[in-house]
């Protein structure tokens, strides 16, 4: 009879204390790690695979030694690089937990503990988002894979209203299929098209405002013009950029009046709906037919987590399911989580996500998004106060795009004749970098209208006032840096 062999537990524990100390001092830590990419590899160098295994302490401790000055703080109240959730410590232990249960959910029968907790988590996370009940929700890897399962329901819904099986004979020969997409959409909308062979370049691109939402003239333009086949719309809460939501309110009756299934990228900007004080943002897009979201964004799940909610569930089920003869049936009363779903083996999202929604509830997602964003304004207004700052768009939520500029400097050092958006995407280069390499927090660029420019994501459940207060003079003291050494004046 097999029994649990104690030698592991020296490990396990190493582990845990490693694991806690690092959570207790991450908001001490440098916003940049120590260690480039080329540093840590450097660091395995010589370490061969061993011929004997080694002690199971030892083979943990290989990574404790090698792996912390790599590191980023992305769990820390002062990292704003990209739009990542802080995976919250009650998230981190229902995750210890899941990986100790070593659980296998690719289906009802084999794990049903994880099939019931994904049940019970979408039905809380439906309410949650106040998103139909009867939908069905998938739990995947993120927004990417989300998007990705939700244009394949999308696929099979439309053709098969064609006479089309597309799951069973392709897309060889199958009904063209139009796709109304905003050219400000997200890259992760692109790949669900590009993996389903709906193809990247063939889409419909529709204007997009300046803040990067849609433009509705223009899609009533496309709409107009896109014929009377089967038409997939995409639509957008929360621009990766701005924040900006699609007018979902005049938009999503357009397209269901001609018969489009309408789906919503909304990665992190879905969360609005949670939030009383954000959720005007997207009135209407319950209207929607699907929906992508991430759970390690706003949520703070543990990476990596996603949700994929459909209308209609049977086509969700159809376009996912695989069949084969070791493989359950569900019954009717059954919810099977491999139907929902592109992978069959796979991580038991369903814990982490029960115990940190019991945990936040209703208030504490909406106040926690509500403090996120307000928390993003006092960002903008600080950085706004410095000369030569400009913060590009209106912070609906919780991103905030800033331009560093000399244009309205005083007579300084020639500029040689360079252009002056080249010498002010330069001149932010290099405020990002100092920022960077002063790793009091992190910020990273993106281009936007063509320039460059410093992109602040704040969504790291700890993030308060002062770490907002810090890294603001953090930025601007760059931004002085960077003055002082171009010998760029305001009067």
């Amino acid at each position: 009879m097999s029994q649990y062999d104690d030698r592991f537990t020296s490990a396990l524990q190493l582990a845990f204390d490693a694991a806690m100390q690092y959570r207790r001092g991450v908001h001490d830590t440098p916003a940049q790690p120590v260690d480039s990419y080329a540093q840590q590899l450097q660091r395995w160098e010589g370490v061969a695979l061993p011929a004997q295994g080694l002690a199971p302490e030892q083979a943990v401790q290989a990574l404790l030694d090698r792996v912390p000055p790599g590191l980023r703080a992305m769990t820390g109240g002062r990292f704003f690089g990209w739009v990542n959730g802080a995976s919250h410590p009650v998230g981190l232990a229902a995750d210890w937990l899941t990986a100790a249960w070593g659980q296998n959910a690719a289906n009802h029968l084999a794990a049903p503990a994880a099939a019931a907790a994904e049940t019970v988590a979408a039905r809380w996370l439906l309410e949650l988002l106040r998103l139909p009940p009867e939908c069905s929700v998938g739990f995947v890897t993120g927004a990417t894979m989300a998007n990705f399962t939700a244009l394949a329901a999308a696929r099979s819904a439309l053709l098969a209203r064609e006479g089309w099986d597309v799951e069973a004979d392709g897309l060889y020969g199958a009904p063209p299929l139009t796709v109304l997409v905003s050219e400000e959409a997200h890259v992760t909308v692109y790949a669900g098209l590009q993996y389903l062979g709906l193809g990247r370049r063939r889409v419909r691109r529709v204007r997009a405002q300046a803040d990067g939402s849609m433009d509705a003239a223009d899609f009533e333009r496309a709409l107009g013009e896109a014929g009377v086949g089967p038409l997939l719309v995409l639509l957008q809460a929360g621009h990766v950029n701005t924040g900006a939501c699609d007018d979902f309110r005049r938009l999503i009756p357009l397209a269901r009046a001609r018969g489009a299934w309408v789906h919503v990228d909304g990665a992190f900007g879905l969360w609005a709906r949670a939030c009383p004080g954000r959720a005007a943002l997207v009135d209407g897009v319950e209207q929607a037919d699907s929906w992508a979201t991430d759970g390690h964004k706003w949520l703070q799940l543990p990476y990596d987590s996603g949700f994929v909610i459909v209308r209609d569930a049977d086509a969700h089920r159809r376009a996912m399911t695989a069949a084969a003869s070791y493989l359950p049936a569900a019954q009717a009363a059954e919810r099977d989580p491999t139907q929902y779903v592109p992978e069959l083996s796979r991580r038991a999202r369903g814990f982490a996500a029960c115990a940190l929604l019991l945990h936040l509830g209703r208030e504490g997602v909406a106040a926690m998004v509500q403090r996120h964003c307000e928390l993003a304004r006092d960002m903008a207004d600080a950085l706004a106060r410095e000369p030569g700052v400009a913060v590009l768009n209106a912070v609906v939520l919780n991103q905030v795009l800033v331009r560093f500029s000399a244009g309205h400097a005083a007579p300084g050092a020639p500029r040689g004749g360079e252009d002056a958006g080249q010498v002010d995407d330069a001149l932010n280069a290099a405020v990002i970098a100092r920022v960077q390499a002063d790793a009091t927090c992190f910020a990273g660029g993106t281009r936007w209208h063509g320039r460059w420019v410093m992109r602040i994501s704040v969504i790291g459940f700890s993030a308060d006032p002062d770490d907002i207060q810090r890294s603001a003079d953090a930025i601007r003291k760059a931004w002085r840096a960077v003055r002082r050494e171009e010998n760029i004046q305001f009067s």
